[in-house]
């Protein structure tokens, strides 16, 4: 089996340690919930997370340094008889998404399971492209010196 040894890079690599333990971890359950993200408009995008069994008390939803991060606790059970298959995921998880930048969350909403985060691009108008008008004659000549 190949291995890829990439201790001599972050040797001299300041904050890739995530990156390091992502890939000596690859086993991680790294599909838990399954999600889509969808362009919904031209500045406008969307997150949809299944997250069967839990309520919106049980999901937390936060937004720091451009990262999103969609955190659920598993609730406490309801049955009262002995489950012998467990086939619906209930476990804990936390998910990631970094934002690019000027990208807000305009909200989230839970409904039959699906858990919907709107995203929208907000750029500010300092950032915005805006167009210089030209005129003509407003300058006053230049006079040649006598």
């Amino acid at each position: 089996m190949n291995t890829l040894n990439l201790s001599p890079l972050f040797r001299t690599a300041i904050g890739f340690d995530r990156l390091a333990r992502l890939m000596d971890n690859p086993a991680a359950d790294v599909a838990y919930p399954p999600y889509n993200i969808e362009k919904t408009g031209d500045d406008s995008y969307a997150i949809t997370m299944a997250v069967a069994g839990f309520g919106p008390e049980d999901i937390e939803v936060t937004v720091k340094e451009n990262t999103l991060v969609v955190t659920g606790r598993a609730g406490q059970e309801t049955t009262g008889g002995e489950v012998l298959y467990r086939g619906i995921a209930g476990r804990a998880f936390e998910r990631r998404f970094v934002l690019a930048d000027h990208i807000v969350v305009d909200g989230a909403d839970l409904n039959n399971g699906l858990l919907r985060v709107e995203l929208k691009r907000v750029v500010p108008e300092a950032l915005k492209a805006r167009r210089i008008p030209i005129t003509a004659g407003s300058r006053p000549a230049l006079q040649a010196a006598a």
